[in-house]
């Protein structure tokens, strides 16, 4: 098998298992919203009426490999009903997580001979180096799109100083799989 067929395998492999975790999540937010009263979610508005703290743990979760998946804060965002504050919304937490890659770039590239990061690294990161050694660059753009750890890929990237240019021209591809994602919550929204 070549590499470029290697690659498109990789690829189309971790993109159906984006596509299985996307519905997953659609479909316990459409179950959820037909048999979870309202007065249960009315014990949460304390919480998430507070844009600052939702955006504060997206910031957090994104940092530190993505411990929340993204599609939950993007059914968040339907708390606004109007179609602009969704998209605004939407665009804020892809913004973030285009930064928070960057920001675990830099820390990949700064803290990678220290003590915490190859304790990081066994704990989290062995797998996508193993990863990275096989796919290269290429491994930002299916971890940009698919459930491949965004951050844990970021920071990899910047311990083995790949160029940062390259690294956040490649990574704009985030943009599309928060695009693709809100848009199927969208829809999703009228059923």
């Amino acid at each position: 098998m070549s590499q470029s067929d290697s690659r498109l395998k990789f690829f189309f492999r971790n993109f159906t298992k984006g596509l299985i975790w996307l519905a997953v999540i659609v479909a316990m937010f459409i179950f959820t919203k037909h048999t979870v009263s309202s007065d249960t979610w009315e014990r949460f508005e304390p919480l998430l009426s507070r844009e600052w703290l939702v955006f504060a743990i997206f910031s957090l979760s994104e940092v530190i490999i993505g411990l929340i998946p993204p599609e939950v804060f993007i059914i968040w965002a339907l708390r606004n009903d109007a179609f602009t504050g969704y998209v605004f919304h939407v665009f804020l937490f892809s913004l973030i997580s285009y930064g928070a890659g960057i920001v675990a770039f830099i820390i990949g590239k700064y803290l990678h001979k220290t003590l915490l990061y190859k304790k990081f690294k066994k704990a989290y990161l062995e797998k996508s180096e193993i990863l990275l050694q096989k796919y290269g660059q290429y491994l930002v753009l299916v971890a940009a799109l698919t459930p491949v750890p965004f951050s844990a890929t970021a920071m990899l990237m910047g311990a083995v100083n790949y160029p940062l240019k390259n690294y956040m021209l490649i990574s704009l591809s985030r943009f599309l799989k928060f695009a693709f994602s809100a848009w199927i919550i969208w829809h999703a929204n009228t059923i």
